[in-house]
Order: C-alpha cells, then sequence, then structure tokens
C-alpha cells in the first residue's frame, strides 16, 4: 500500500511542476500548451492505474486554479478526467499485451520492438486523448475551434510523453521502480479483445478525421460515448503473461540507448531553434492563426520525421541483419558444457537461417554450424577414446594381477636361509621382475631382471623371459648356460631390439656356494666381516642384442648375506633430480642394523629422499640372508 501511495503522490507533484514550468510566457509563446498532459501516458505506463490517478488528480487540480473550476464546467471536467485515466491506463495495457512478441517484460527501451511499441503507444494514446478532448472542446466552445483544439492537444501530448517518456523510463529501471500487473485469473478471450483494440483504433481516427467536417453535436456526443465504451472494455483485458527479464548490456541496448540521447539531444536543439525563429516567423504577412503551431511542429517534425523514423527503419535492419544474428549465435554459450556434444538442433537450425547470406554473418554462421559439427566430432571421439581407455584400464588391472600373481608371494624361510623380495612398477606393469623357488631340496633359484622400457612392452618381455627361465632351470642348472640359451631364444623375432639385463644365481645350502652368472645386471651388494660392499663381478652383456655370447659363471662362498636390486631403486630422483644412487643405497645397507625385513625401512628412506617424486622407473629388490649353523 505505502509503494502505491507513493507512486500517486510523485505522479501528482511532478505533473504540477511540468506544468509551472511550461506556465512561463517563453514555452506559451512557442505553441507549448498543456504541457503537463503528455504525461499521462508517462505515468500511466510506469506505475499502472496508480501513476494514472495521479496524474489525473495534478490535471484537475490545475483546471482549479487556473478558473475552470465554475460549475458548468463540472460536466467536461468529469469526462476528461475519465478519458484521462483511461488513456493513462491504456498505455499500460498497450505496454504488456501481447503484439508480435510472447516475450512481456517491464517497460524498457532496449531493442526495435519495445521502440516501436513505445512510439507507436504514444501516438495512440495522444490520438484518442486528443480526438475526445477536440470533440468535447468544439461542443463546449463551438465548432470553430475543435480542430485548433486537436493539434495543439495531439502535438504537447506527443512530444512532451515522448521526451518524459524516454527518461521515466531510463530513470524507474535504475530504481527499480515500476509497476507490473498481476496474474489474472478471469479467462482471456483473445479474438475479443483484439477486435476491441481495433475498433477503438477506427472509430478514433475516422472521429478525429470528422473534425473538419462538423457533423453537429449529436454526432459528437454518440462518437465521444462509442469510443468510451471500446476503451473502458478494451481495458478490461485481464493480464496472463509471465514478466521475463530483459537481456542486460546488450548491443542491441546500448545502440537504442546512443540513439535515444541523440534523439534527445536533436530535440533540445529544435526547442533552441523555435525559440530563435519565432520572432521572425509572427512578422511574416501572412501568419495566421496556426503560426501559433509552427515551433511545435518543429519539434516534432526535426525529431519524428527528419532523424527518428528513418533512424528506427535504419536500425530495424541493422538489428535484423547483424544485430539478432550476433544475439542469436551468443545462445551458444549455454549449450556448451565441459566434456560433452552441443545437443541443439534448434541452435543449428538459428544459424541455418543465415549460411547462405555472403557476407560477414554468412561467414560466422558457417563458422559456428561447423564449430558445432566438428566439437561434437571431437567430444563423440573423445568419448570413444575414454572408452577404450577403459577397456584397457580393465585389461591393465587384470594384467597387473597376471604379473603380480607370477612373483612369489612369501618369503621362503628355513633353518638354512631367509630369502624375500619386492616390486613395484612405474605404471600398472613393469618390466621388473624377480623370483626365487627350491631347484630341489638343496639348491635355491634366485633371479633378478630389467626389460627395456616400461608399461605393456617391458612387461610382455619380462613374462616372456620368467617363464622361458623356469622351464631351462628344469633341465640346465649352470646360470651361465641358462643365460645363453636364453639370449639366443630372444634374439629370434626379436623386430622391435627389446632387451633386458637379468642376474641369476643358484644357492647350495649344504656347501654355502652361489654359483651366478650376469646378463647386464647391476653388481650386487655382498655382506662381508659385518660390512656391504659391491661384489665385483663380470657385467656381460644384455640379453636380446647379440647371439651366441658366451656368459662367464661365477662362483662365491656366501656366509652371510647378498642383496639384488634394480636401477629404479638407485635412479629414484628428488625433486631436486638428484639420483638416490648406489653410494646412498650403500650407507643405507650398512647403517641398518636390524636382523628384521630390510624392505620397507628402505622405501621408506627411498621415499623420504625423492620427497612425493613421481616414480619414474620399476622398482624391484631381492635379498638373501644366511643363517648361522
Amino acid at each position: 500500500m505505502k509503494s502505491k501511495i507513493i507512486k500517486i503522490l510523485i505522479s501528482y507533484l511532478i505533473t504540477e511542476v511540468i506544468f509551472l514550468i511550461f506556465s512561463h510566457s517563453l514555452f506559451l509563446d512557442l505553441g507549448i500548451l498543456d504541457a503537463h498532459l503528455g504525461l499521462l501516458f508517462v505515468f500511466g505506463l510506469l506505475f499502472g492505474p496508480h501513476g494514472a490517478l495521479g496524474a489525473v488528480l495534478g490535471d484537475l487540480t490545475i483546471d482549479i486554479f487556473t478558473g475552470f473550476d465554475d460549475p458548468q464546467f463540472l460536466i467536461i471536467h468529469f469526462i476528461s478526467a475519465i478519458v484521462s485515466f483511461s488513456v493513462s491506463y491504456l498505455a499500460y495495457k498497450l505496454w504488456y499485451t501481447e503484439f508480435i512478441t510472447k516475450k512481456i517484460t517491464k517497460p524498457k527501451l532496449d531493442n526495435i520492438y519495445h521502440l516501436m511499441l513505445f512510439l507507436s503507444s504514444i501516438i495512440i494514446c495522444g490520438l484518442i486523448f486528443s480526438g475526445v478532448h477536440a470533440i468535447m472542446d468544439g461542443i463546449f466552445y463551438g465548432p470553430a475551434y475543435d480542430e485548433l483544439f486537436f493539434v495543439s492537444y495531439f502535438l504537447n501530448f506527443i512530444n512532451i510523453a515522448f521526451i518524459t517518456g524516454i527518461l521515466g523510463i531510463w530513470i524507474c529501471n535504475k530504481l527499480d521502480f515500476v509497476e507490473t500487473p498481476k496474474i489474472s485469473k478471469r479467462p482471456l478471450n483473445k479474438k475479443l479483445y483484439r477486435i476491441l483494440f481495433y475498433l477503438l483504433l477506427l472509430v478514433s481516427i475516422l472521429s478525429t478525421a470528422s473534425l473538419v467536417l462538423n457533423l453537429g453535436t449529436n454526432i459528437a456526443i454518440v462518437e465521444i460515448a462509442l469510443i468510451m465504451i471500446l476503451l473502458i472494455a478494451y481495458l478490461t483485458k485481464p493480464f496472463k503473461n509471465e514478466i521475463k527479464e530483459s537481456a542486460k548490456n546488450t548491443i542491441v541496448e546500448n545502440v537504442i540507448r546512443n540513439f535515444l540521447i541523440i534523439s534527445l539531444i536533436i530535440t533540445v536543439l529544435g526547442v533552441i531553434f523555435s525559440i530563435l525563429s519565432y520572432d521572425y516567423i509572427m512578422t511574416l504577412p501572412k501568419a495566421s492563426i496556426y503560426l501559433l503551431f509552427i515551433p511545435a511542429l518543429i519539434i516534432s517534425d526535426t525529431v519524428l520525421i527528419l532523424f527518428f523514423i528513418p533512424g528506427i527503419i535504419i536500425l530495424r535492419y541493422i538489428e535484423k541483419k547483424v544485430l539478432k544474428p550476433i544475439s542469436s549465435f551468443s545462445e551458444i554459450e549455454e549449450f556448451i558444457k565441459e566434456n560433452e556434444k552441443i545437443e541443439s538442433e534448434g541452435l543449428v537450425e538459428i544459424y541455418s537461417k543465415y549460411i547462405s547470406e555472403q557476407n560477414e554473418i554468412g561467414t560466422l554462421a558457417r563458422s559456428y554450424t561447423d564449430l558445432i559439427n566438428h566439437n561434437n566430432n571431437y567430444i563423440e571421439n573423445i568419448h570413444e577414446i575414454q572408452g577404450e581407455k577403459e577397456r584397457i584400464k580393465a585389461e591393465l588391472d587384470i594384467a597387473t594381477k597376471i604379473q603380480a600373481e607370477n612373483l612369489p608371494v612369501s618369503a621362503i624361510e628355513n633353518d638354512s636361509f631367509t630369502v624375500n623380495g619386492y616390486s613395484h612398477p612405474a605404471k600398472e606393469v613393469g618390466g621388473d621382475f624377480f623370483d626365487y623357488y627350491m631347484l630341489d631340496e638343496d639348491n635355491l633359484a634366485i633371479v633378478i631382471g630389467d626389460a627395456s622400457g616400461k608399461g605393456v612392452p617391458a612387461a610382455l618381455i619380462a613374462m616372456i623371459t620368467q617363464v622361458r627361465l623356469k622351464e631351462m632351470l628344469d633341465h640346465v642348472q649352470n646360470p651361465a648356460e641358462v643365460l645363453y640359451r636364453l639370449n639366443n631364444q630372444l634374439n629370434e623375432n626379436n623386430s622391435e631390439a627389446m632387451f633386458l639385463t637379468l642376474w641369476l644365481g643358484i644357492y647350495n645350502r649344504k656347501n654355502k656356494k652361489l654359483t651366478y652368472s650376469n646378463a647386464g645386471h647391476n653388481p650386487p651388494l655382498i655382506k662381508k666381516n659385518n660390512k656391504f660392499e659391491y661384489l665385483n663381478i663380470d657385467a656381460g652383456i644384455v640379453l636380446g642384442i647379440m647371439e651366441d655370447y658366451e656368459y662367464e659363471k661365477e662362483e662365491i662362498l656366501l656366509d652371510d648375506e647378498i642383496i639384488l636390486y634394480t636401477d629404479g631403486i638407485t635412479d629414484a630422483n628428488n625433486i631436486d633430480n638428484e639420483m638416490y644412487g648406489e653410494e646412498r643405497l650403500l650407507n643405507f645397507m650398512n647403517r641398518f642394523k636390524s636382523n628384521n625385513d630390510l624392505i620397507r625401512p628402505l622405501l621408506n628412506d627411498i621415499s623420504s629422499f625423492t620427497k612425493g617424486a613421481e616414480q619414474y622407473d620399476d622398482m624391484t629388490l631381492v635379498y638373501l640372508k644366511i643363517k648361522d649353523d
């Protein structure tokens, strides 16, 4: 309720202020009479019935204070107030009527449709208001004045409504102070109200045209009655549309804003020109009563005929051919989602309207359409690749389990020795492997290998080598001979030049002899006199690059401990790109004095050194610890 009263008061007070300003003799000389009447349109448009009521009360107050309070004028004042309120309310109804677009918004001059609706509503309301009042004045003052009064009312109504309407819409939108209709529960017969509107427009035009014919008082009364009946009937139209928000800060809105600013500037220039030219016009020998209205006509012609209407035609062309396509293209934003196809047949259909155009818009439309198609194909390929990746991952998970199952799952511990190992690939599967198992009651086979590369290729060569090695050790227990045969087999059909390092040893627990042979693998650590050192062994060459290579068979007496590892241990890098290295490994082994399993402490030391840096290579470790007799 408070907001409604405020809107009534604002409408009333501004109407009074505008009247006082334009009551100055300067504006009267220019033919600007009753300029406050244009505010009927503005306040009705912005504040609905409350704005219309405030403006009508302001108009009545002005009539009373200007000497039109004689009782004989009560009837004409009463009819005038009804007409003024109805016309003011009509501006509100017209804005929220569904003419071309179904998108109903608050009063806002943000596109050509709204601009044309604003201008046409001013002309329609001005026509009805001026026509009815001119007919009434003709009845009261005589037919000689009705045409004159129509020109005066109409020119002042549309000019002031146009200027103050633009300013009022901008201000009220900034302050968010606009009255909007509520959705009515009454049914709406669109066809009926459309007929009422066109009949109202037709009767108003015919009645205005009849002013020059002087058809008599009775006809004039019928015309007024018919216009009022149709006008009031149309104002009963229920509102059924939702008020939607306009897009903010669009290109169209910015263009229209600049256009209206220029229009207002030209209007001001027209007023200045009117002031400067009035004295000269009145000195012309054929000056008549109609010259009184020439300055106002100059304003109207300058703005509406010479600039505004051509400007709207040009803007309409720009909006249709440039701004609307660009606005349509911007709709792609809501359809774009990360890693998803742009599913919008309607969006492509919008672009298709402009594809055939041989200009920048056509190029943009074709580019957008191609972009959507390429994006969808790309996303489709990505999804296929993702599906393939998921399939490969599932297969790699299986391969990881298979590879892990081929490695010893627990230590071998008896009264003579303890042997244990650990392996962790840098990827799902790796090229490192180790194995240990009893060949017979007294002989233990120990093997550690490192295939070139990482991932699936390295894992395949590692598993092939592990299987073949086991088969050979069933028949041959000479490590050098086993490596010789294994090397020749790996050289067969090795088109990818895959190779691997391998250390193979056989420990006899009765005589404590360790027989071994090396194929390019890292030298193991051996413990002598309670201290670790690197075992001096023949390096050999890696398996798979040269056939018929004779590997060295070596033998040592092992009565303490030996540690085998791959270069993933020593080559582990920290964030400063420093390697763990053989010296740091040796120092750790000599510091580690516990009889417990050394694998976890060593891994913790490596992790502490690398400080979370990504594991670059597979890590594998095997140790054999001899027990005292």
